[in-house]
């Protein structure tokens, strides 16, 4: 029988670490916490920020603004970002202390120049797949555990998406963190989440609930 059960890492690449070009507070602290999880699942799917260098999102192309203004992009609210997750550069790249032998399947996002991607599985205006939710129906997954980064961006729309699609969503609180542009919003983007149904739960009740695989 097929385990139902998914741990996805949400976009752990250097450039969301500090000294990366967007750097996420305390996100270095997330090693070997991630790795050790890793063992608990027998389906582990990480997904990447793949940015074309001429991407909408980044303020470089907006000079009349800064980084972390809002802008309006093809109708949507736009955050703009520094530059960011470009194929081909050091910062796309997942951080090297991550171990990606049990990563099955990398999910990339975020590659139309004209509208950004938080979520794992679709653009922000909901009219491109990613690919993902047609992955986990293949392998029979139904139940997903979201960590990585950041908290109040990519794995919040993760996780809300994952719900309207139907799955069961679990946060990993302690393996994610947040960005914060705006104080509370991490602190909003959890309580957010458990209002929409999914529940937060931490890594040290998955060690004593989950199976360690060999």
């Amino acid at each position: 029988m097929k385990d139902s059960t998914a741990l996805i890492l949400i976009d752990l690449q250097l450039d969301f670490f500090p000294g990366g070009a967007l750097g996420v507070s305390h996100a270095d602290k997330l090693f070997p916490l991630v790795n050790t999880l890793q063992n608990y699942f027998s389906h582990v799917i990480a997904t990447k920020d793949w940015h074309p260098p001429t991407h909408k999102s980044f303020a470089s192309h907006h000079p009349e603004h800064k980084v972390f203004d809002v802008v309006d992009l093809r109708g949507l609210p736009q955050v703009l970002w520094p530059d960011h997750c470009v194929p081909g550069t050091r910062g796309s790249e997942f951080h090297p202390e991550l171990k990606t032998e049990r990563i099955e399947k990398v999910i990339y996002k975020g590659m139309d120049p004209e509208v950004d991607s938080y979520s794992a599985f679709f653009d922000n205006a909901h009219q491109r797949e990613t690919g993902l939710d047609t992955y986990l129906k293949s392998e029979g997954i139904k139940t997903l555990y979201f960590l990585g980064l950041a908290t109040d961006y990519c794995v919040f729309y993760s996780a809300l998406d994952a719900l309207e699609l139907g799955y069961e969503a679990f946060i990993i609180q302690d393996a994610c963190f947040g960005i914060n542009k705006t104080p509370g919003d991490v602190e909003h983007a959890l309580a957010t989440m458990r209002e929409k149904g999914a529940s937060l739960t931490d890594s040290q009740t998955l060690f004593k609930t989950r199976k360690i695989l060999t």
